[in-house]
């Protein structure tokens, strides 16, 4: 597995949250809304893995609403899960690129995708390869 650098697509400040760790690395920090509670959401960095820290009560199969913790921008798009057609959640690696998420909780749903694919692809490349 690999461990992802992402920040807010609107502010551009990173996500990343060194004190809280999941998996041994620093964790994702969000905020996030169900229903009428708000609460702090900590994902792992380790593409692929799914293990999160929850602060607030969320069921599985639920959507919530990602908030960006600086800018408290919504991070939701109108872009729906090919799986169950939840919206999804959209963060940027700091090299480029950006990498999609299901709302819905439970769903396993994630992508990546590269605007400039050359260009990202190759930064993504430089900072994740471990064959140099």
């Amino acid at each position: 597995m690999i461990q992802v650098d992402l920040k807010c697509l609107h502010c551009g400040h990173s996500l990343m949250d060194e004190k809280h760790k999941i998996d041994d690395c620093p964790s994702i920090k969000l905020e996030i809304k169900h229903g009428r509670k708000k609460g702090e959401l900590y994902l792992s960095s380790l593409y692929g893995s799914y293990n999160i820290d929850l602060k607030i009560p969320c069921p599985k199969g639920k959507t919530a609403e990602f908030f960006c913790p600086h800018c408290k921008t919504g991070l939701n798009t109108i872009k729906v899960c090919e799986l169950c057609k939840a919206p999804l959640v959209v963060f940027a690696f700091r090299e480029g690129g950006e990498i999609c998420i299901c709302s819905r909780r439970g769903c396993k749903n994630h992508h990546i995708e590269f605007e400039n694919p050359e260009r990202e692809l190759r930064a993504f490349y430089e900072k994740y390869s471990t064959f140099f």
